[in-house]
């Protein structure tokens, strides 16, 4: 099988290895985020490459957990989300709200429902759209997409605070099933939260991602199962890992891929649903113990006590074979108390799971593969820890040990942080994986219009089931008047969650009518067709991206034509180009007219060789290209919020988001008063040196001041705004703040004088030295140094001997502030002198004069000792070598006395 290299994303990706990877320099303060959202868990991960950090991490929420509870409240006109909507659940169920990401865009009867089912007692209205809305308890109306905004923003700032810098930008992660509606309402709940989406991820290529990034498959390819129960759903995913040979800066290189064969799912089996197994379990159990008939599911307070500690249970029997429940006041003052074995629980559950191996058969059975094919089977979700649950999958598969090397909570988050990274602009990582994943639905897409005639390509597969994720399409029609087009998905045995029809969008195109009238008159040589561009985007949403009408028209045209040659010619070229007949015949033209002036100079002109122009009809064939208009017209629960609704919600949210910022304000402003106030009560009742920088008189009007306040505090500040806290912060340390830093410089002013002695001691070393080894220094730069450490000194001695007779309890005659900048100013003047750098030597060049009467000299005497070599050759054998030899050495002699001297 030939390598898919030109159809997969190649991901530039760091082997991430427990949190660890080795990246390439990347602009400064880069960051993105992922998510991974949950039904009832949200998880985020950090890509921030900075010095001394790790580069890819899970961001911890406020209680320093790893995974943060998917909910939002809305109580008492406040906004709360994550660990704090959490901690209201049980004395406000109705006003916190959770699984909202299940309820995208789904029609309100759908919503109830589920609602219904899950003891979730919102005050559900339905929207202009039909989908479902919430109700606050001020009577705002929030759509779910809102509500879903709310949580991820909240997923947001959780990346910001772990970057310490805003981040916009993030991949979201998203369940196989999720359809088109719910993957444009989240994308568009992610705009209203100022998420910039890089793209939507399947949650099975995330931990696919995760799986192969520090492996290599050069040797042995591999299929994998990732096998996935969360909260509310389980899927299994069949993935193909292999490697192919590519060129890399000219030298042959293995690059690791994987490609995801195939998907399947249940979208309504979770461990949610095991955990209303037990809900309604002890439900009756109580209901028993009460008697009278009555029923506290019909009670939302009692039910979310209930739902929360069955959780626990949960939990616990994963590890133990028993476990016990408690539940202080859980309806009229009574309290609730039992216990249940695992045994029971794996009863209560039988039904689920058989139900829970269908995902796994389903992909082996549409691939065609065996067990033993399988290399491995990866278990990730929550719910996967559940013994029973992992003995019937050993069972099945035939396999003493199931494969646990992925995080089970976090292996989806970290591959989308890879795949983050990717995307980015400002982040690249440096080693590769081919990623191929597919569209978990087949598309089909239908052409409705006055006078088309339907026939066997009326219904048009579009985009096959796992076909690759990141393409565009085209597809042409014949038609003469405006249309409309709808995509659908391939199968309406095979929809999301809550769908009822299988026709999700659709699209009118006009101008195709006006175009055909136009040219209509004219000869056309074909039929009008209809050009259509579709796309399939990374975050597996389709669309119809523009229209084009083509039109071709023939017609007979006169072209010029002048001689035989010429005229073949002409028509030769007439008949290989739609347009540029006539074009070609007049550059022709020119071309002869070129040449004949060239030759006018030279010879006559020959008459007879000119002759008349004339004409002739040839076919010309031209296209139009027409450019059509598409509107996009969606209805139903499963369109997105109009611009008008869109702006309506983002008002909202803004107003939110700034009553989140004024009470986390307020919150802090009280926290730090309240702090102040028990840290002065406790300094002036236990610290002892507090009595001498203060008087009595001083302390007890403190004192009376810190009670006062916190009087306030505790009763009528309960309710007051940021600004009257500050104010009483303000007052406070206005009294209090004098006296602390009194008692700091009791022992952080001698500290510094002691310093600045040191210091002067020091500098007069410094200065014999300088008279020593540096006389280069000016001597007027020095004597500023010296005579600045004797003001310095001076300075010192006269305060110093002001401060004891200044009492303790009075505001200091100096500071050591004061000190240390008088210090700090002197050694700046030291440093700068002592930078002075020792002057260059001046090299002493003989006078131009003086140069040309010693080349004089050298010359004369070297004519002189020709002359001589030619009267006596035995004499000028001798005395030359002594002539030429004596010459040089005096300007050796001379050369060291000059190099001595520089």
């Amino acid at each position: 099988m030939a390598p898919p290299r030109t159809s997969g994303l190649l991901l530039l990706l760091a082997a991430v290895v427990a949190a660890a990877a080795v990246v390439l320099v990347p602009p400064a303060e880069a960051a993105v985020a992922s998510i991974d959202l949950g039904s009832e868990w949200l998880k985020v991960a950090a890509v921030h490459l900075a010095p001394g950090r790790v580069p890819i991490a899970v961001a911890i929420n406020e209680m320093s957990k790893r995974k943060s509870p998917a909910l939002a409240a809305l109580a008492d006109g406040n906004r709360l989300a994550g660990e704090e909507a959490s901690g209201i659940t049980a004395r406000h169920p109705s006003k916190v709200f959770a699984r909202a990401r299940d309820l995208l865009a789904k029609p309100f009867p759908y919503v109830r429902s589920v609602a219904e089912a899950l003891f979730l007692p919102y005050d559900l209205v339905p929207d202009a759209r039909g989908a479902a809305a919430v109700r606050a308890d001020d009577g705002q109306v929030y759509t779910v997409e809102e509500i879903v905004a709310m949580v991820l923003h909240y997923a947001a700032g959780l990346a910001d605070a772990h970057v310490g810098a805003p981040v916009r930008d993030a991949v979201v992660a998203v369940p196989p099933y999720f359809g088109q509606a719910e993957r444009r309402a989240l994308t568009q709940a992610a705009q209203l939260a100022g998420v910039n989406v890089l793209a939507l991820i399947n949650e099975h290529a995330g931990a696919a991602l995760q799986y192969g990034i520090d492996k290599d498959f050069s040797n042995e390819s591999r299929h994998v199962i990732f096998y996935d129960m969360g909260a509310g759903s389980t899927y299994a995913a069949l993935v193909y890992y292999s490697a192919y040979k590519a060129k890399e800066f000219g030298k042959t290189v293995s690059v690791n891929q994987f490609q995801v064969k195939d998907v399947r799912w249940d979208s309504k089996l979770g461990g949610l649903e095991m955990e209303m197994r037990l809900v309604n379990y002890f439900a009756d159990q109580f209901n028993k113990q009460l008697g009278n008939g009555v029923d506290i599911r019909q009670s939302p307070k009692a039910m979310a006590k209930l739902k929360k500690q069955v959780k626990r249970t949960k939990e616990i029997l994963s590890a133990n074979t028993a476990a016990p429940i408690s539940v202080e006041s859980l309806y009229n003052d009574l309290d609730f108390r039992s216990t249940i074995t695992r045994e029971k629980f794996e009863e209560l559950c039988e039904d689920l799971w058989e139900q829970a191996l269908t995902p796994v058969k389903e992909v082996l059975a549409h691939s065609g593969m065996k067990i033993d094919d399988i290399y491995a089977v990866e278990l990730i979700g929550g719910a996967t820890r559940v013994p029973k649950l992992q003995a019937k999958l050993q069972e099945f598969l035939g396999r003493s040990d199931l494969d646990k090397h992925l995080d089970a909570d976090e292996a989806i988050v970290l591959g989308a942080s890879l795949h983050a990274a990717n995307l980015s602009d400002g982040i690249k990582l440096n080693r590769k994986l081919g990623m191929i994943d597919g569209s978990t639905y087949g598309f089909v897409f239908e052409i409705n219009g006055p006078d088309y005639v339907k026939d066997e390509s009326t219904d048009q597969l579009l985009v096959p089931r796992m076909k690759k994720l990141g393409i565009k399409m085209f597809r042409s029609i014949r038609h003469t008047k405006d249309f409309d087009v709808s995509i659908s998905y391939e199968k309406a045995s095979e929809l999301p969650p809550g769908v009822t029809s299988h026709k999700f969008v659709e699209y009118s195109v006009s101008g195709l009518t006006d175009a055909s009238e136009k040219y209509s008159s004219r000869n056309l040589s074909a039929p009008i067709k209809a050009n259509l561009h579709f796309s399939l985007s990374r975050s597996g949403i389709i669309s119809l991206d523009r229209a084009e009408a083509v039109i071709e028209i023939t017609e007979w045209v006169e072209v010029p034509k002048k001689n035989l040659t010429l005229e073949s010619n002409s028509t030769s070229q007439t008949l290989s180009s739609e347009g540029g007949a006539a074009n070609d015949t007049s550059d022709s033209k020119e071309n002869v007219s070129s040449d004949g002036d060239a030759n006018k100079s030279s010879a006559p002109i020959d008459e007879s060789n000119v002759q008349d122009i004339v004409t002739e009809k040839v076919l010309k064939k031209r296209t139009f290209r027409v450019p059509l208009k598409v509107v996009e017209k969606m209805a139903g629960a499963g369109s997105i919020l109009s611009k008008e609704l869109y702006s309506e919600a983002k008002t909202r949210l803004e107003a939110l988001d700034k009553k989140d910022a004024e009470r986390r304000r307020t919150a802090e402003l009280k926290n730090n008063l309240e702090s102040y106030i028990y840290s002065m009560k406790e300094k002036l009742e236990e610290n002892t040196e507090i009595l001498t920088v203060s008087t009595e008189q001083e302390r007890e009007s403190f004192a009376e001041k810190l009670n006062e306040v916190q009087d306030w505090l505790y009763m009528d500040g309960e309710d007051a705004q940021a600004n009257e806290f500050k104010e009483r912060l303000d007052q406070l340390k206005a009294i209090g703040d004098p006296i602390l830093f009194r008692l700091s410089e009791l022992k952080a002013r001698p500290a510094a004088c002691e310093n600045a002695r040191l210091y002067l001691a020091e500098l007069q070393k410094i200065v014999k030295n300088w008279d020593s080894n540096k006389p280069w220094l000016p001597k007027k730069r020095v004597d500023e140094v010296v005579s600045e450490a004797e003001k310095v000194k001076t300075w010192l001695e006269e305060k110093e001997a002001i401060q004891k007779s200044t009492p303790v309890y009075s505001p200091p005659a100096f500071t050591s502030e004061e000190v240390y900048e008088k210090v700090l100013d002197l050694q700046d003047k030291v440093s700068s002198v002592n930078r002075i750098p020792k002057p260059k030597p001046k090299i002493e060049k003989k006078p131009p004069k003086e140069e040309e009467s010693a080349n004089k000299e050298k010359t004369d005497s070297s004519e002189s000792e020709s002359k001589e070599a030619e009267s006596t050759e035995t004499s000028s054998e001798s005395a030359a070598p002594e002539e030429s030899q004596s010459e040089p050495q005096k300007t050796d002699d001379l050369e060291p006395e000059a190099h001595d001297e520089l």
